[in-house]
C-alpha cells in the first residue's frame, strides 16, 4: 500500500469510497458539493489516498490551521479495513499537514455513540486507538444520525 497526495485522477477512487459510505453519511456520489469538496481539496493539496493494487482503498480531506486542524473525511474501503490503512492516512496526514506547525488539535467529527454506523464502521474505536479523545455533540448528519467531535492534542508550544 502507497498513501500519496491525491491527484485529479483519483477522484473517481474518491466517489467509489463515498459510495460505500453512503448509508451512514447520507448521498455524495452524486451531489455537487461533495464533489466540488474533494476538488477543491485535491487542488489544495489537502487530499490524500492510500492505494494498493491500483486502487484507491482509503481517501482523507485535510484543513485548518494552528491550533485546530481538521480531519473533513476519512473513508476506508470496506474490504481494507483493519489493514491499517486509516492508520496511514492519519499518520502521513499529521506528517504532511501538522507537524512543525504549532501546538493544537486535531479533531474530527465522527458517529455518536448511539449511530448505527459507530459500530458498523469501527470509526469511534479507531479514534480512540489513535488517541483521540471524544469531546462535545455534534450537529446532527445530513442522514439525521447522530455525530461527535473528538479530538486529539498534537505539537509542541512555541
Amino acid at each position: 500500500m502507497i498513501v500519496r497526495l491525491a491527484g485529479e485522477r483519483d477522484f473517481g477512487g474518491f466517489l467509489g469510497l463515498a459510495g460505500g459510505v453512503e448509508q451512514w453519511f447520507g448521498a455524495m456520489v452524486d451531489e455537487p458539493g461533495f464533489h466540488e469538496a474533494v476538488r477543491e481539496h485535491i487542488r489544495g493539496g489537502l487530499a490524500l489516498v492510500a492505494v494498493s493494487g491500483g486502487s484507491v482503498v482509503g481517501g482523507l480531506l485535510f484543513g485548518g490551521a494552528a491550533p485546530v486542524f481538521r480531519v473533513h473525511w476519512l473513508v476506508v474501503a470496506e474490504d481494507a479495513r483493519g489493514q491499517g490503512v486509516g492508520q496511514a492516512l492519519m499518520g502521513e496526514a499529521e506528517r504532511r499537514f501538522v507537524r512543525g506547525r504549532g501546538a493544537g488539535c486535531v479533531e474530527v467529527v465522527t458517529f455518536g455513540a448511539d449511530h448505527p454506523g459507530a459500530v458498523a464502521s469501527g470509526a469511534r474505536v479507531f479514534y480512540e486507538r489513535l488517541g483521540f479523545s471524544p469531546a462535545e455533540a455534534a450537529p446532527a448528519g445530513p442522514e439525521g444520525g447522530s455525530r461527535q467531535v473528538f479530538r486529539r492534542v498534537v505539537g509542541e508550544p512555541a
